[in-house]
């Protein structure tokens, strides 16, 4: 009996599962079937050529792609001219400023410290005293130094009246020679200690001095690291306070070693360079100044050349371990061809800009840009002097578009779109338009 119904039960499976893929088929195809209907009501509403933003396959300039777009109208543009103008061919790098002189102010000689003659941040002449030190051990030093070079002076003037007399005697043969020559070890002797004696005095009357610091150079004054009644010695690795010459001030940069022999050739004439430091955001000039120095060997493992440049920094505006932007003026170009950086455009065949000839055409023309500032590019083949170009609103054009000249606030025009017949009767835009793209800066 079992073997009999097992057909059937095999048959009525199969027809279960036909049954259920026809019925996903259809449930699918009527979800899908309104945005295929209403696509296709759209696209006859714009009519062929002038509808989507992409052909057959999707590729733009197709029938109905991009290229339709320009087709229905002129393309607002905005123009530039290409001028003959002076272009400053400037290197550019990060620099540090760093002090002319810097010295940590440290005392000379040990005790404690009495006075602090200073304020913070206050500019100093050189010589000038900065603190003291208790100075009457040394004072004392000096005193005993005087004492005992005295004593020794008067031994020596004895023994000097001594050596005369037995000299006198030795010429009456009243003594023997060796008396007149022990006579005369004694004073050389005390001379030698006489001149140990006069150093002694020398050498406290010095250390007295040390116990006034005073400013080795002019300079700022940074913030006081010890302060008043600290025992100091001249072994101490903190010093009371530290002094940078800023005026002048220098700042150091590097440059990469491919661009060192146009820099070299310029530097080894003798002509002096002229450098600039801008803020962080390159936004104000700080100040203005010369090429210094450059070091004597490239650095290996950056592969650039360090360089000094020197500031006279009379209003102080550069400051120690501050990082400026550097702009060395290698040479100025007089009459070069400049054109607004922003019309240059960069494709596969590299740069070009888009020309604009009386009939208000576009045409795409290959140049050559020798170098750039970020506002202005200098031009060295593919123009000519007069020659309009598209500054604003290049991202529509094509080889033979037709453009129109506005002035004022740029503002690229959107395409108009048709409503279809009984639907979207306010002229809302699709939900599947592309939005108008907006023009390159």
């Amino acid at each position: 009996m079992s073997e009999l119904n097992l057909p059937n039960r095999s048959s009525r499976n199969r027809w279960l599962a036909i049954a259920g893929v026809v019925l996903l088929a259809g449930a699918l195809a009527w979800w899908l079937w309104p945005a295929d209907e209403s696509a296709s009501q759209q696209g006859a509403a714009r009519g062929p050529g002038s509808g989507s933003l992409s052909g057959p396959g999707g590729r733009p300039g197709g029938p109905g792609g991009f290229r339709g777009m320009g087709m229905g109208g002129p393309v607002p543009v905005r123009l530039a001219t290409a001028a003959l103008g002076e272009f400053p061919v400037e290197l550019k790098a990060l620099g540090t400023v760093t002090a002319y002189n810097a010295v940590n102010v440290l005392p000379r000689v040990d005790g404690q410290l009495a006075k602090v003659l200073f304020e913070e941040g206050q500019l100093v002449k050189a010589g000038q005293v900065l603190a003291q030190i208790d100075p009457r051990p040394y004072r004392a030093a000096l005193d005993k130094a005087e004492g005992d070079l005295q004593e020794r002076r008067a031994e020596l003037k004895n023994a000097e009246l001594d050596l005369k007399r037995y000299q006198g005697l030795y010429a009456e043969d009243s003594i023997a020679k060796q008396t007149l020559d022990s006579q005369q070890s004694t004073v050389e002797q005390l001379r030698g200690g006489l001149k140990s004696l006069e150093a002694a005095v020398a050498e406290a009357r010095l250390n007295l001095d040390f116990t006034e610091i005073k400013a080795p150079i002019t300079g700022r004054l940074g913030l006081r690291q010890v302060d008043a009644g600290n025992l100091v010695t001249s072994g101490n690795a903190t010093p009371l306070v530290t002094i940078t010459q800023t005026t002048p001030i220098t700042v150091s940069f590097t440059l990469p070693e491919a661009e060192l022999p146009a820099l070299l050739a310029r530097h080894r004439t003798g002509e002096s360079l002229r450098v600039e430091a801008w803020d962080r955001g390159e936004r104000q000039r700080l100040a203005e100044g010369v090429l210094a120095s450059l070091d004597n060997q490239i650095d290996t493992t950056t592969g650039t050349v360090k360089l000094k440049a020197r500031f006279e920094n009379a209003d102080e505006r550069l400051f120690p371990n501050q990082f400026v932007n550097v702009r060395l003026l290698l040479e100025t170009r007089r009459e070069a061809l400049l054109l607004p950086a922003a019309a240059v455009q960069f494709g596969s065949s590299g740069t070009f800009v888009y020309v604009v000839d009386a009939d208000n055409k576009v045409k795409v023309r290959q140049v050559a840009v020798t170098a750039s500032n970020g506002e202005q590019s200098l031009i060295g083949a593919g123009l000519q002097v007069g020659e309009q170009v598209v500054l604003e609103g290049t991202d529509r054009l094509r080889e033979g578009s037709t453009v129109e000249v506005v002035e004022g606030a740029f503002k690229e025009a959107t395409p108009p779109v048709a409503p279809a017949s009984g639907s979207n009767p306010r002229g809302e835009r699709p939900a599947d338009a592309a939005p108008a793209r907006k023009p390159a800066a």
